[in-house]
């Protein structure tokens, strides 16, 4: 007589959908090609006297490299976490400690209002454009009158990947279309040591974006989309819209692991929700509408809220008009500063009425049929 029940049934089910497909990639870079990468940042002849040095430590990479070590400084969980005995990342408890305290910290009524602006261009006086950015420029204006409400402001300058040695946002690696619980909070996936894939900008990032209570962007259109440093910024804070705040619970990254915890049923916490946003996008040709229409509707999706009609600017300086001059052009398109200061000032007044209580939107206590 079969013992079979109908949840053992749907446990097969789930096991069924739960493979982990695999052959793209399946194998370690040569070990005359790591020698080659790993060389080539010491192209420089005055190196040469070193060389010995750096054939020591090739090996050592190398050898890291080859035995995986991503994290190589853990220590255990401890209470807490799904498997309080898995060996877990310094750097991550770290990076999630911060994170925490910049929650606690934004959500103290006492607190001082902070808004985060994004600067995304990126050009600056040390990239090899050797001047600063329309979009700097239109940073700074909405800086000074956020100021004059007496707002902290916090400006993050994304040029800055293009000037500082070694700073990077290192590529998103798609873990969430595995499964969700597979993207931690914070993002799990660097520094990854074995790879050399190191001085990730995002860990820092995402403690500035949990202190602030809005953002606001100010973005070029480079090929009719966002920038990429933006776009950088934009795919490693999927983390935030879903992600798991507990690497144990998938032992790393375990994709199966993920996937059973995914199908058991996942809540897709927003983490950043509530906060307000405000944006700025401009453009010479085309693209403005279009980056205006995706950055609003992403800002929507994470659960950010929307600062009114003046909050949200798409506008072209200089239509057609030559590149070389187009700092003159912004000089004398006084409407278009007026509208800039327009997105500052209802990004404060709705800071003040969510702190206030005063600002809620009217879909806020409708459940989403669809979790995702």
């Amino acid at each position: 007589m079969s013992t079979n029940t109908g949840d053992d049934s749907k446990q097969r089910a789930v096991e069924q959908r739960i493979e982990v497909r695999k052959g793209q990639v399946t194998e370690k870079m040569s070990r005359d090609a790591f020698r080659q990468r790993f060389m080539a940042r010491f192209y420089d002849p005055k190196f040469r006297v070193e060389d010995e040095s750096l054939d020591r430590l090739e090996a050592i990479a190398w050898e890291a490299y080859a035995a995986g070590r991503k994290s190589p400084v853990t220590e255990k969980a401890g209470p807490g976490f799904a498997d309080p005995d898995y060996d877990l990342s310094v750097e991550w408890r770290q990076a999630s400690e911060r994170i925490k305290a910049a929650q606690r910290q934004q959500a103290d009524p006492s607190a001082t209002s902070r808004v985060l602006i994004v600067n995304a261009s990126s050009r600056n006086d040390y990239s090899c454009p050797g001047e600063m950015s329309k979009s700097f420029r239109l940073s700074k204006l909405v800086q000074g009158t956020l100021e004059s409400k007496r707002i902290q402001v916090d400006l993050l300058d994304l040029s800055r990947l293009t000037s500082d040695r070694d700073l990077h946002i290192h590529p998103c690696k798609g873990c969430v279309s595995t499964a969700m619980p597979l993207c931690h909070w914070p993002c799990s996936c660097y520094p990854n040591h074995s790879l050399g894939m190191v001085n990730d900008w995002m860990n820092e990032i995402y403690e500035r974006f949990a202190a602030a209570h809005a953002v606001v962007f100010v973005t070029p259109v480079y090929w009719y989309q966002v920038s990429s440093p933006l776009k950088l910024l934009m795919d490693r804070l999927v983390c935030a819209d879903g992600g798991n705040p507990d690497p144990t619970s998938t032992h790393g990254k375990k994709p199966d692991e993920a996937k059973k915890l995914e199908l058991a049923g996942w809540d897709y916490p927003k983490h950043l929700a509530g906060r307000a946003y405000g944006l700025v996008v401009h453009g010479d040709v085309a693209g403005i509408e279009g980056s205006r229409r995706a950055l609003t509707d992403w800002f929507d999706w994470m659960g950010f809220v929307e600062a009114g009609g003046k909050s949200r600017l798409d506008r072209f300086i200089g239509y057609y008009e030559p590149y070389a001059t187009s700092h003159a052009t912004l000089d004398e398109d006084d409407n278009m500063q007026k509208e800039v200061v327009n997105v500052a000032l209802a990004v404060a007044n709705a800071v003040a009425a969510i702190r206030a209580g005063k600002l809620e939107e009217p879909d806020a206590n409708l459940e989403a049929p669809r979790a995702k």
